[in-house]
């Protein structure tokens, strides 16, 4: 098995190089590797939901890839659901996302990887819609599926607007992808040789996906069907996410997303584009100070700030104009009582 070295650098500087996979190695069509960290209670459903549409080893390699959990013994539970069909990989040390998404693809034996969170599943049919894509519309580097949003506890399903009523591949979807985030990781598998051409994840905490598919999406076509088979769970309040929401760095990841995303396009249409995605960005830290308000005010508070800075359209003004009349209101309140 491909071993992958440790690195000093948590984030790299530039796309990871992803080394062609040795001859002497027996190829699988698929490659579906898990990287996890701290998921423990979702794990058993990831693996599960490939398990459910396992075609053989001969056809699909499956791999847990754990960055030093704390959460419990990710080994054990990995060996009971998958009784040795399951390969279990843990790094040295922690090496953060981006690199254990890197030791995923150098790993990945198969033509077709499908990284997929330890959080989040997919529905019976993904991997059969997926062949399907790629076999109709074999000039694409990539293939994804609508997903829903696994939303809270009681794990209510939202199902995500179709990007389009029939698969195919999207036209001008670099376009539209470069003015914001249209797909969720676990929805999408991308051809090994793509990624051994492009590199890997890098630069970003925050986006570092949004930029991958946009850079397959300047190289190569993309393909896409609309049936709902990926479901994407939202993290909770102590992940990294959301303590990037906390400490804003998202939104300078969103800044430095954007100016790397729009060099990829043709020079003539990166001024309005560029103009939208950082509307619509600040925007979406507009909606997220909204509803962190109840549970972070200062939280909340760090996105306004950075959705004014992000845009000054009259909607984001808005926006944040009723998120500081919230805390006057709550100010006041909190004095008369």
């Amino acid at each position: 098995m491909l071993q992958v070295p440790h690195h000093s650098c948590r984030i790299p500087t530039s796309p990871p190089h992803i080394a062609p996979v040795s001859s002497t190695i027996k190829r699988t069509l698929w490659s579906v590797m898990i990287p996890s960290y701290n998921c423990l209670p979702y794990l058993r459903q990831a693996m599960e939901s490939v398990l459910a549409q396992d075609p053989g080893p001969e056809y699909m390699q499956i791999a847990v890839i754990d960055d030093c959990s704390t959460d419990g013994d990710v080994s054990a539970l990995v060996q009971a659901v998958g009784k040795n069909r399951i390969e279990y990989f843990q790094q040295p040390s922690n090496q953060g996302s981006l690199r254990n998404f890197e030791t995923c693809l150098n790993r990945a034996v198969g033509h077709w990887v499908h990284i997929l969170h330890g959080d989040d599943r997919v529905v019976n049919g993904f991997y059969k819609e997926i062949e399907l894509l790629f076999t109709r519309y074999p000039e694409a580097g990539a293939a994804f599926t609508n997903t829903a949003d696994i939303m809270g506890d009681d794990e209510q399903l939202a199902m995500k607007p179709p990007h389009a009523l029939n698969a195919g591949i999207l036209p001008n979807f670099l376009f539209d992808i470069a003015q914001q985030q249209m797909l969720v990781t676990p929805s999408i598998v991308v051809k090994r040789s793509v990624y051994e051409k492009l590199g890997g994840f890098y630069g970003f905490l925050y986006g570092e996906d949004w930029e991958m598919w946009a850079r397959i999406a300047a190289n190569f076509p993309i393909a896409y069907t609309p049936k709902c088979l990926a479901h994407y769970r939202f993290s909770t309040f102590g992940s990294l996410t959301h303590f990037n929401l906390r400490n804003g760095r998202n939104v300078q990841d969103f800044i430095k997303l954007i100016e790397v995303i729009h060099s990829y396009l043709p020079q003539s249409r990166r001024k309005s584009i560029r103009k939208a995605a950082f509307r619509n960005y600040a925007l979406y830290c507009g909606s997220i100070a909204h509803s962190l308000y109840a549970i972070n005010p200062s939280a909340a508070f760090v996105q306004a700030k950075g959705a004014l800075r992000l845009s000054q359209d009259i909607k984001v003004i808005y926006l944040v104009l009723k998120l500081y009349l919230k805390g006057v209101l709550r100010l006041k309140h909190g004095k008369e009582e």
